[in-house]
């Protein structure tokens, strides 16, 4: 299928090298006039053209053979060398390096036999064979420099198009992360609630009462969250979901554990990665006490140092023997770890003192010097 540009193309080099060729014959009276044979030979470099994207190095040697009977027939000298220099150059772009430079030199040759013993009155010399040489050189360089952009450009793009398909899969991965934490969390606690108000619901009603109020604004709030996660894959949303450490009281609230929240050092606002990580530890860290140790009691504690912010979530381990045991297994420990790890950070999680602790540590900015 021949494309429309290369139609247009092929009829703006017929005309310019025709009409170029009658004007030169004013300039070459010793040359043979035009006839049919060279309004021909002089068509043919731009048919070829339109067979270029196809067979370049056909379209390109059917040129310059034409090119070169054109000068035997002794037909006006210049103007027929605008479609054989389009060919050697688009050859070579194209990915055809040898067969451009080949038939390149073979036209040197021809140039120099031809000026040398072929053509009509004495021979043209040396310095117009240099010359001849240095042009063809400067369009065979020319051709080179264009193919190696060309190839400089479409690596950049292609480099662009993998980063962005990373980017892609990191953001797949981060939405994936959040969805996991926020029903992990929610579901856990809707989960242990609804066990309790069944547990209580016939001796202790208004226990088994406070239980479904839980439930109630447990499920608010993952519908909450969960919007909050999808909305930043609809165009024009923030990219960055809203949990951070600000929320972190409200937490400590709605976990229905005995949480002690304390913070050390200089407290001040960390950039949106690690305050959003640290939240989501220690969300997934009271979601493992809720469903392990449900009832113990827990701890906190944020220590904001010059350059790092360490995160350790410590429970007693009072909780064990209510521990739900129909949630199945998780992602829990080693999603916090990478986590951390993605921050340049690191966590440890296991048993400490007869219970859990989770301790991570994730670099931030350096606190302002007074």
């Amino acid at each position: 299928m021949v494309e429309r540009r290369d139609v247009v193309h092929a009829i703006a080099a017929a005309v310019v090298q025709t009409v170029a060729s009658v004007g030169a014959q004013w300039a070459q009276p010793d040359r043979t006039p035009l006839d049919w044979r060279g309004y021909l030979l002089l068509l043919v470099g731009p048919a070829m053209i339109l067979a270029m994207r196809r067979r370049p190095t056909v379209a390109m040697a059917v040129t310059l053979v034409a090119t070169w009977v054109f000068l035997l027939f002794g037909f006006v000298y210049g103007p027929v060398f605008l479609t054989p220099i389009i060919m050697i150059v688009h050859t070579l772009v194209s990915g055809h390096r040898r067969p451009a430079w080949a038939w390149g030199m073979a036209t040197l040759l021809f140039m120099i036999v031809y000026t040398t013993w072929l053509v009509s009155g004495p021979p043209r010399g040396w310095y117009h064979n240099l010359a001849v040489a240095a042009f063809l050189f400067l369009v065979l360089t020319f051709a080179e420099w264009l193919r190696a952009f060309r190839e400089r450009r479409a690596e950049k793009a292609q480099k662009a198009a993998e980063e962005e398909r990373r980017q892609a899969s990191e953001e797949r991965l981060s939405m994936a992360q959040e969805l996991h934490d926020v029903l992990a969390h929610n579901i856990s606690l809707i989960h242990v609630q609804a066990s309790t108000a069944l547990h209580l619901i016939e001796t202790h009603p208004e226990q088994a009462r406070s239980a479904l109020s839980t439930i109630k604004t447990a499920s608010k709030d993952v519908l909450s969250e969960m919007r909050g996660v999808l909305d930043v894959l609809r165009e024009g949303a923030p990219r960055n979901p809203t949990a951070g450490l600000d929320r972190l009281d409200d937490l400590a609230d709605r976990s229905c554990l005995d949480v002690k929240l304390t913070r050390t050092g200089q407290v001040r606002q960390i950039p949106h990665g690690p305050d959003r990580a640290a939240y989501r530890i220690v969300q997934e860290s009271l979601t493992n006490v809720t469903r392990h140790a449900p009832g113990s009691s827990v701890v906190v504690c944020l220590d904001y140092g010059d350059d790092t912010l360490r995160v350790t979530v410590t429970d007693d381990g009072a909780g064990k023997r209510d521990a739900v045991t129909d949630l199945g297994g998780g992602n829990g420990i080693p999603g916090m770890r990478e986590r951390a790890s993605a921050l340049g950070g690191s966590l440890t999680a296991g048993p400490h003192d007869g219970g859990f602790r989770v301790a991570a540590t994730l670099p931030i900015p350096a606190k302002e010097k007074p």
